[in-house]
């Protein structure tokens, strides 16, 4: 199973992992199209925070015992057992917000602009390294297979 890990010492707060992550989820998944025609659709699924001077990117950490996937009443949001990772089915999702309420990080956002749906970090699964990773100028953000610890509830 692969988690992204974040080394908040790097990190920046350049944002460009929410950048991406926008385009990436975009209709156009082109950047100037993307924020010159899509801009008010478009969510990150990747957070930037900022205390003081230090910063560092929170998603999804598709937890080994999901809450959000156990609280969902439409079964939108779901855990692939091979690969570890939490998806939100958008067709399935009807906007009850359970998941949002039971994350214990904090990462499950309301998307409002199309319909109402949950939206979240699903590690690009079309591609072989999510894409706030793949960008990172300062690799502040890693991608590290993980092996299911017993015991460790959320990975």
């Amino acid at each position: 199973m692969k988690k992204i890990y974040i080394k908040e010492e790097y990190c920046i707060g350049c944002r460009l992992c929410e950048i991406y992550c926008q385009v990436q989820h975009s209709k156009s998944k082109k950047i100037i199209k993307a924020f010159k025609e899509e801009q008010g659709e478009l969510m990150p699924r990747v957070l930037v925070e900022e205390i003081g001077n230090n910063s560092f990117a929170i998603q999804c950490r598709h937890c080994v015992d999901a809450p959000c996937v156990a609280a969902c009443i439409s079964g939108a949001m779901k855990k692939n057992e091979n690969t570890g990772v939490v998806t939100c089915d958008e067709d399935k999702c009807v906007g009850c917000w359970s998941c949002i309420m039971v994350c214990p990080y904090g990462v499950i956002k309301r998307n409002t602009v199309e319909k109402k749906i949950a939206s979240k970090c699903d590690l690009c699964g079309d591609e072989e390294i999510p894409v706030c990773v793949k960008n990172c100028p300062n690799e502040a953000l890693q991608l590290i297979d993980v092996k299911e610890k017993t015991g460790d509830r959320n990975g």
